[in-house]
């Protein structure tokens, strides 16, 4: 199969894991303990599935005949994406405030089928670094940036999806499930403090 339809097919799926924070935010009403509960039953589901279909032949063939076009190379003999952002979605339900980690996740969903989408139809500047465009970091930072404005401070939001454009971008040996969130969640928890004490500065000095 070509490699872009295969890519569309995969981030169609992507943004699919939207579904995690509008879920927490809209259906649980930021209910944190049902969610993680939830959350943690799905995470040790998706763990005991990835271990039958790396150590099991039969289950494993099984397993990529009915999933297998939306792995990557290196998920083939490794966990999948799907468990890392089952993983990252506890950690940020857990440890970062309620509209914080409802943001940090949904810029997971949104900026990275952004910045595929973007970049395989319009990318032509290529960082050098990874091959990655400069089209495809911006359709992540545009359309992150313009969700959070629905939701958070536009300051918030404007650094958070900064954060998560760049931990896009970078190669780093973590899964990018995992990185975009958790960097992103945890610039937004900082840039909120000074945001919220120029805030009340502010109202004490009028």
């Amino acid at each position: 199969m070509d490699k872009k339809v295969k890519e569309v097919l995969r981030k169609s799926l992507h943004i699919s894991s939207l579904t995690i924070p509008l879920f927490y935010r809209y259906i649980m009403h930021y209910n944190k303990t049902t969610t993680l509960l939830i959350l943690l039953g799905l995470a040790i589901i998706s763990i005991v599935i990835e271990f039958f279909r790396l150590e099991n032949r039969s289950f494993k063939r099984l397993f990529y005949g009915a999933f297998g076009i939306m792995l990557r190379k290196h998920e083939l003999d490794d966990f999948s994406g799907a468990t890392f952002l089952l993983t990252s979605s506890i950690a940020c339900i857990a440890f970062f405030p309620r509209d914080i980690a409802f943001l940090a996740l949904s810029f997971l969903a949104i900026g990275d089928t952004f910045a595929a989408l973007t970049g395989m139809t319009l990318g032509k500047r290529k960082f050098l670094s990874n091959k990655k465009s400069v089209e495809g970091s911006l359709g992540c930072f545009i359309s992150t940036f313009i969700y959070s404005l629905f939701f958070i401070h536009p300051l918030i939001g404007f650094f958070g999806a900064l954060s998560a454009t760049i931990a896009e971008l970078v190669d780093l040996p973590v899964d990018d499930n995992v990185r975009m969130p958790i960097i992103s969640a945890i610039v937004m928890t900082i840039v909120s403090i000074f945001v919220s004490d120029t805030g009340s500065l502010l109202i004490n000095l009028f």
